[in-house]
């Protein structure tokens, strides 16, 4: 029986340091010292949930006091849980999952882009998905393993709703991601491709998300096309990421736009940005 728990703690331990690097940490902090800390229950379900909103105490003062300004000295600074200067998280657990972490230049060039945006489309809301974690280059971001360094970070496209034609700086899914702009009749279509070719994974993504809301959002490919020119503009980005068929509908033809491989996921559903 001890060998059972030994077991599942580690899986457990494992499986929130892959979700938000920190997760394992705490909890192994957590079981040190909450019988110290806690009032014992004699019913089961009271004693349960004291611990479980103590668990979520810890680590939400890790995550929200800790881990910034020490993560500030190995360089990666989080992007704002709120809306700040235009720019925010499409869903807030990012943040809670400490997955909005980048270097400093590319939190200023996201800030200095939505300024440039709004002076074309007031009032619009860059809305970024997943960033870094904190600490250490080359761990990865469950799935996203190219997110390792801080120098990587995805942002939804921008769209219209589809009644009323007017801009919205809301986004069609929980996550932000696998609500897909796929090929039209006639346009390359590189998910076929890859899904002929065996990377099963390539729409992976798109096949989980429900779909429910896709009817209710265009994608504005006017406003996409210009938020991706102002980005691929600052001289510190290094690459863009998005579909074969978007950057040619959207006219984009720099070299720093580029095709991402068959080996990753597909990009129709969000920028991927790069320093």
């Amino acid at each position: 029986m001890l060998i059972l728990r030994i077991i599942l703690l580690i899986i457990i331990v494992f499986f929130l340091t892959m979700l938000t690097q920190i997760g394992g940490l705490v909890l192994i902090i957590f079981l040190l010292i909450y019988k110290k800390i806690t009032t014992p229950f004699a019913q089961l379900w009271k004693r349960y949930t004291i611990n479980f909103l103590f668990f979520l105490s810890l680590y939400a003062i890790a995550t929200f006091v800790i881990v910034p300004p020490l993560a500030k000295l190995s360089g990666r600074v989080p992007l704002p849980l709120l809306e700040y200067q235009n720019v925010r998280p499409a869903n807030k657990l990012t943040c809670f999952l400490n997955r909005n972490y980048v270097k400093e230049e590319l939190k200023e060039i996201i800030l200095v882009t939505a300024q440039q945006i709004n002076k074309e489309y007031p009032g619009t809301v860059i809305n970024y998905l997943d960033a870094s974690f904190p600490f250490i280059d080359n761990f990865p971001l469950f799935p996203l393993l190219s997110h390792n360094d801080g120098k990587k970070l995805d942002l939804s496209f921008m769209y219209q709703n589809a009644l009323t034609g007017a801009k919205t700086n809301e986004v069609p899914s929980f996550t932000g991601y696998g609500v897909c702009e796929g090929p039209k009749v006639g346009e390359e279509n590189i998910p076929e491709y890859c899904r002929e070719n065996n990377y099963w994974q390539y729409s992976l993504i798109q096949k989980i998300t429900p779909q429910s809301n896709k009817s209710k959002y265009d994608f504005d490919e006017k406003g996409t096309k210009r938020l991706i020119q102002l980005l691929v503009a600052k001289r510190k980005v290094g690459k863009i990421f998005i579909e074969p068929h978007l950057k040619k509908r959207m006219g984009l033809n720099q070299n720093k736009i580029r095709f991402h491989g068959c080996g990753a996921v597909r990009h129709d559903d969000h920028i991927h940005l790069e320093l």
